[in-house]
């Protein structure tokens, strides 16, 4: 019998400890993370049906948790979005008439965050702020630990020299939290990322638009991303003039305007995903192994949608669903499992996550706030009074993006951009899922407009009312459909060239400051002798396409150096190295000073003094000679590289060095990064100054086969590297 009862006893503390393993203690608070991701659509993600990106974390929290089809922000721009979350209140609400940007103090004078504190709370924020604070405000205050983990750049030098970018950190931040965690008091983490927004101020496709954690190198490099859905031209060509000439259309030739440029970013803004997804999985793992994952409820969201070249537009901003619409996924290991990776339609809003934080750890939601806790609806319960219409609206950046305010509810979208003439938009989001037809001016729905109309303007009163007339003019960021692209945003001088040098400081450059530097006016790049592979500095402004390039050189003697143009960037070698053609810059050799050289490609194309056209397998052939001139190093020569199309050409000091057609089609390139190197080899000194350059015009022809035929008696370029004894360049009439 005592046996008997003995292991009834163990039977029942053993059931007990693991139904304790399973079960979180209803009475105990849970922990709260929030994962808050930037400028991404709910189609970057494997749950919501992308089948390409692979975001294996973030899908496991949507198939135990909830996945919410219907979640949106009130207002389509980082620092806004994310001040709402803060203090519960659209952004008209925070701010005032005059000012709706900043803050008022009284409105940030609490935050969520003070609310879970004062209620036993350990909080930490880790990551990207971006809120539009009052002077005096102080952030750190707010938090139990702080700290502020932004981009420009990415990638952070570490105490050991190495590099590490921001969304590693950010976790590596996150995981050090958990580690310090006093055993039995309730936490919210907050990790902010910066990723997916893109480099603003560096527009080399991938690496240097969309920098993603190494950790992700190589990933989506053998696919063909699907291009955008809403691309035809006429869903463009369908906008009314303000929308087609905002910060939406002049960042669409930043990164989506060619289907090089779109492939290319896309992949990088994939690996920032999968990026995310991976450090995600990293802090899930540190969760479980300090016992603390069954007690805690993980969200992941972001702070606006965003615009993949749909309706050629990037960015986020305007009405449509590509802006308003986020991912919102909301794991709580507490709800039943029928609820676990259920979907649902619900309306949410960003609005909604305070309260719900709030709800979460048993705190009394104020009444200011505007939004209502997501919890009913993650247990599987919406209420009945759910709300069926959601307030958007866009104010910040006025004087350069369209402002708007309006409702949106399960069947219809109306918005009015009362900056310009109240231009009225409505959808039908059922019969219109895509927002192709603007109904507002069709008279079998004009009641409706009517209705939705008034209903805005009485949410707009009940806000904070109007805002104050725009101060100023509007101003147009680009032509619709600009004659260069690269030529958008770009500040040009009376000839029509934008400089690309300050000649003070390497602002709008990217490489290496063991190599880099300002010298006398000039760029100025040094090697001591050992270097081990050529290294290249990159200018950001833009990527070039057809152009005008000038620049003054002086090199020292046994110097070896190149502009490097319509290049691509080569992470998987080194963040700094470029490949693609260049026009050579050698001191103490004729024969190359001035050449056309394409780096880790088809090598030499045309030596000096050479006129030649690659043919479409992509062998040069020498059909003119031009006579080569002696340029003395370490004296200032001016250098001129012209490209049209196909057609290349340099000049040193006025005289013609090398003339090219490359009928190639597989092997060219017609759009790359401009760069200039620094070469192995002897110690050297290679300097530039005056450097700028003429975009010119997009749609210049591309030279034909059929316009140019080889001669018999053309030769073969002389190729690189050892030649066999006695070898001679084949003839072309003699293949």
């Amino acid at each position: 019998m005592k046996l008997f009862l003995h292991l009834t006893v163990l039977f029942f503390v053993s059931c007990g400890s693991l139904m304790a393993e399973q079960k979180p203690n209803e009475n105990e608070k849970p922990n709260i993370v929030f994962f808050f991701a930037d400028d991404q659509t709910t189609s970057t993600l494997g749950c919501y049906g992308n089948q390409v990106i692979k975001t294996p974390n973030i899908d496991e929290l949507a198939a135990r948790g909830t996945r919410f089809n219907n979640a949106c922000v009130s207002q389509a721009i980082c620092w806004v979005s994310r001040t709402t979350i803060l203090t519960g209140l659209t952004g008209r609400s925070y701010g005032t008439p005059a000012n709706p940007e900043m803050a008022r103090p009284e409105a940030v004078e609490t935050l969520f965050s003070d609310l879970l504190r004062e209620n036993g709370y350990r909080v930490g924020y880790f990551g990207k702020w971006h809120a539009k604070m009052p002077k005096g405000f102080q952030r750190e205050k707010h938090f139990d630990e702080f700290e502020a983990i932004s981009r420009n750049p990415y990638y952070k030098k570490q105490p050991d020299g190495s590099l590490r970018h921001e969304t590693e950190l950010i976790v590596d931040r996150g995981i050090e939290f958990l580690k310090t965690q006093p055993k039995g008091k309730p936490f919210a983490l907050n990790m902010w990322f910066n990723a997916c927004h893109a480099e603003d101020s560096d527009r080399r496709p991938g690496i240097g638009h969309f920098p993603w954690p190494r950790a992700v190198d190589g990933m989506y490099e053998d696919v063909t991303i699907a291009p955008p859905r809403l691309n035809a031209p006429e869903i463009f060509d369908g906008q009314p003039g303000f929308l087609k000439t905002t910060l939406n259309r002049e960042r669409y030739f930043w990164r989506w305007n060619t289907d090089e440029k779109y492939q290319t970013n896309m992949r990088a803004y994939y690996r920032m995903v999968s990026g995310i997804d991976g450090a995600i999985g990293r802090f899930l793992a540190a969760l479980k192994e300090a016992g603390l994952d069954k007690n805690t409820i993980v969200v992941y969201s972001a702070d606006n949608g965003y615009y993949m070249g749909n309706r050629g537009f990037a960015g986020k901003w305007s009405h449509y669903e590509e802006a308003l619409n986020v991912p919102l996924i909301i794991a709580d290991p507490r709800v039943p499992a029928p609820q676990r990776g259920q979907v649902t339609s619900a309306s949410a809003l960003n609005l909604d996550l305070p309260a719900t934080f709030l709800d979460w750890a048993g705190v009394a939601i104020p009444p200011r706030y505007q939004g209502h806790s997501l919890q009913p609806i993650v247990a599987g319960k919406t209420p009945a009074d759910w709300r069926t219409e959601a307030f958007h609206e866009h104010f910040a950046v006025r004087n350069r993006i369209p402002a708007f305010e309006g409702l949106r509810n399960e069947r219809f979208k109306y918005v009015r951009y009362f900056d310009h003439g109240n231009h009225e938009f409505l959808h039908d989001l059922k019969q219109d899922p895509d927002e192709l037809v603007n109904l507002a001016g069709h008279p079998e729905y004009q009641d409706t407009l009517k209705e939705m109309r008034e209903r805005t303007t009485t949410r707009v009163k009940e806000l904070g009312g109007p805002l104050d007339p725009l101060k100023g003019k509007f101003t147009d960021s680009t032509d619709p459909h600009p004659v260069a692209s690269a030529a958008v945003g770009a500040k040009v001088d009376p000839e029509g060239f934008v400089s690309v040098f300050d000649g003070k400081t390497l602002r709008h450059w990217s490489g290496d400051p063991r190599y880099w530097s300002v010298e006398e006016g000039a760029l100025t790049g040094k090697t001591d002798g050992t270097l081990k592979m050529n290294r290249f500095i990159t200018w950001n402004d833009s990527t070039i396409r057809n152009f005008d390039l000038r620049v003054k050189v002086k090199v020292t003697a046994g110097g070896n150096s190149g502009l490097q143009y319509r290049g691509t960037s080569r992470p998987d070698l080194g963040l700094d190295i470029v490949t693609g053609y260049q026009c050579d810059v050698v001191a103490n050799n004729p024969n190359y000073n001035g050449m056309l050289y394409e780096e880790k490609g088809r090598r030499i194309l045309s030596h000096t003094g050479e006129k030649v056209i690659i043919d479409p397998e992509g062998q040069p052939w020498v059909v003119g000679k031009i006579p080569v001139n002696t340029f003395a190093p370490d004296e200032w020569h001016d250098f001129r590289v012209l490209v049209k199309g196909n057609h290349h050409q340099h000049w040193i000091d006025g005289h013609k060095t090398a003339d090219l057609i490359d009928l190639d089609e597989k092997g060219r390139a017609l759009e790359g990064v401009l760069a200039v190197q620094v070469h192995v080899g002897p110690q050297m000194k290679i300097q530039y100054k005056d450097f700028k350059i003429k975009h010119l015009p997009d749609d210049l022809p591309l030279q034909a086969a059929k316009d140019h035929p080889i001669p018999a008696d053309a030769y073969g370029v002389r190729p690189q590297g050892r030649l066999p004894k006695g070898w001679k360049p084949p003839v072309y009439g003699q293949r």
